[in-house]
């Protein structure tokens, strides 16, 4: 299962006048959900995609059509009805609300970043718990693995807004189950790492009870990143890149 948590506030985009949810504008022919749900194109008929958002007016109306319109094959939309505690939270209460079974696999996918399909495709790795896609870059506005030394691919460590290496994460973050996903959140809740629940940070449990945590890197330039309002707007007379992808 293919997850998008999409219930923030976006209160930077409110901030600077926008009205719509940031997935819902416009952009390159289509949408900016559009783009970001198509960084899985090679899925969408055999995953199911679970998105999870809070009705601010039109809002399920827009997911099934875009969702239609991209050709996901089976796709699943939870709605909540208050802000959550965070990104973790918000796919803890989807998972519940859909009743995925506790041995479903799910990888958890911003919904304001686009990957290349064709040359990042993320891997579901045998005899992992977890797995992250990561690039290199810098700044502290990410979250970050510190790779294990002598272990190329696995991971020593995982943070949130502390930058504990150049690994930084594209913000795909498997797990191997839904059950392990929610006994770690679990230990995050009772010893929280941050001021909300983060995702990228939960790791650290599993990686603490001897579980194997991979992690993958990407070119950035197969990387587009749109959570920030210049960060939109820059794209807007950009070319569209992977042309054809959504």
């Amino acid at each position: 299962m293919i997850i998008f948590p999409m219930a923030g506030l976006s209160n930077r985009f409110t901030q600077k006048g926008y009205t719509l949810p940031k997935y819902m504008l416009p952009l390159w022919g289509g949408t900016v959900f559009d783009f970001a749900v198509s960084s899985f194109q090679p899925s969408f008929e055999t995953q199911p995609f679970l998105f999870i958002y809070r009705e601010t007016g039109g809002v399920k109306t827009f997911l099934t059509e875009r969702a239609a319109a991209l050709g996901i094959r089976r796709a699943l939309f939870t709605e909540l009805v208050a802000p959550t505690a965070g990104q973790a939270e918000t796919v803890e209460m989807g998972l519940a609300a859909s009743g995925t079974p506790p041995e479903a696999p799910l990888t958890i996918f911003n919904i304001d970043t686009f990957r290349n399909p064709t040359a990042s495709p993320f891997p579901i790795q045998d005899g992992l718990a977890g797995w992250l896609e990561v690039f290199k870059g810098a700044g502290d506005n990410w979250s970050f693995v510190l790779p294990e030394e002598g272990e190329p691919g696995i991971a020593a460590k995982t943070a949130e807004k502390i930058p504990i290496s150049d690994l930084c994460c594209t913000g795909l973050y498997h797990f191997s189950s839904s059950d392990l996903f929610r006994s770690a959140l679990m230990q995050e809740r009772s010893r929280p790492s941050a001021p909300e629940l983060y995702v990228a940070p939960i790791y650290n449990h599993l990686i603490a009870s001897g579980h194997r945590i991979g992690y993958g890197t990407v070119a950035a330039e197969d990387l587009v990143h749109c959570g920030l309002p210049h960060e939109y707007e820059a794209l807007i007379p950009a070319p569209q890149p992977w042309k054809g992808a959504a």
